[in-house]
């Protein structure tokens, strides 16, 4: 059996949810909103492991997910399938139930594979399978870095039952022979048509939801007007303006022109700018909340459910990029949450940030910057 991440669009579509556990507010919260709705164990209608249902009830999740509803019936059939859904709705979930449903846990040999398009969404994947997992069998991610040849002479003398890996990882394993997929019996490819540049295979099931909307409704979009020389204090006064007690500020990569020229990079100039100007926290406070900068690499590895606020403090280079920064925010169980997304950008920038509203279908609300914002430049 095949699982694959689709579009909802002309657009890449993560597959990622991850299994943070939240607190019993929201968990009861859930099950009021959705009392008549099958539980997941009755949605597995006994396909899947008990230790493994068991497990992701411990950690919340007891009511399914439309997209989880929606596809874990073609899933656990065995049929090939393409799931097409916003981000952080809970497809991660969806196509692990179906591999721990198809694996033989009493079996030392590769059973599934997961492919990935990035390290950091490679160790997002494992943490939530092992978490399901709970030792009853060996869960090994093979990502780009130095560790690869000390795992493959583990994979070789126990061969884990699952493995999550990177193209380029799972190719040099392939090549020295570190391992046998003559017992696979599922491949999931996440974020399959950003990893091949299309999800469009006719000869497989096509589980869309909400496919002419790829983002949440309720997303705030939001957007100020300003030169680079200004942006920094303007994303000062929007932080002490909204206080999130959890958010991103994306910025972009450094060129190599910047490197060569020596300048520091933009994450380093907002971040020491905001240690001296700010006075939130940077840095999470016994789990109540964070104020992360980072570039994209947080766009699509990182699951942080509880995130509340998005700063693109750079434009995005291209609408997916716009989605993938977006979809780090209204992720479950915190999705039905207050959550904005607010994009600086000058004059030049703003015909870009239209042709992204077109493409994904949102509206974006000008922020008055002149009268909302006081400089000292």
């Amino acid at each position: 059996m095949a699982a694959f991440s689709g579009c909802a669009s002309p657009l890449s579509i993560t597959l990622r949810s991850g299994l943070a556990p939240f607190t019993l507010r929201h968990r009861l919260r859930l099950r009021r909103l959705r009392a008549s709705a099958a539980t997941l164990r009755e949605v597995c209608a006994g396909r899947v492991p008990e230790h493994v249902l068991q497990r992701a009830e411990e950690v919340g999740y007891v009511v399914p997910t439309e997209v989880q509803e929606q596809s874990l019936p073609v899933l656990l059939s065995g049929q090939d399938c393409i799931l097409h859904a916003q981000t952080g709705s809970g497809k991660t979930l969806a196509y692990l139930l179906s591999v721990f449903s198809a694996i033989d846990f009493g079996r030392s040999s590769v059973q599934a594979l997961v492919v990935v398009p990035t390290r950091e969404l490679g160790m997002q994947v494992t943490k939530v399978a092992r978490i399901l997992a709970a030792k009853a069998c060996t869960v090994m991610a093979l990502l780009d870095g130095g560790m690869l040849r000390r795992q493959k002479s583990w994979v070789k003398a126990e061969p884990p039952a699952i493995i999550v890996a990177t193209v380029a990882s799972l190719c040099q394993m392939i090549e020295k022979r570190a391992f046998s997929l003559q017992s696979m019996r599922v491949l999931v490819i996440d974020e399959v048509d950003f990893i091949f540049g299309s999800s469009k295979q006719t000869d497989v099931v096509h589980v869309h939801v909400n496919p002419v909307q790829p983002m949440p409704s309720h997303l705030q979009h939001k957007y100020a007007i300003c030169s680079k020389k200004e942006r920094l204090h303007v994303l000062l006064s929007l932080l002490e303006k909204d206080a999130p007690k959890s958010g991103i500020i994306f910025v972009a990569e450094q060129s190599e022109k910047s490197k060569k020229a020596g300048h520091p990079p933009s994450t380093t100039v907002v971040v020491e700018f905001l240690r001296t100007t700010y006075m939130g926290s940077l840095e999470e406070v016994k789990g109540k909340g964070f104020l992360l900068v980072s570039t994209d690499i947080a766009s699509r590895g990182f699951d942080l459910p509880q995130t509340s606020h998005i700063y693109n403090f750079d434009l995005p280079k291209t609408a997916i990029d716009y989605l993938h920064r977006a979809g780090r925010t209204g992720r479950e169980p915190f999705s039905k949450l207050a959550c904005s997304v607010t994009t600086l950008i000058t004059e030049d920038e703003h015909f870009v940030l239209q042709r992204f509203q077109n493409e994904l279908k949102f509206h974006c609300e000008e922020l008055p910057v002149e009268s909302m914002f006081a400089f000292n430049l």
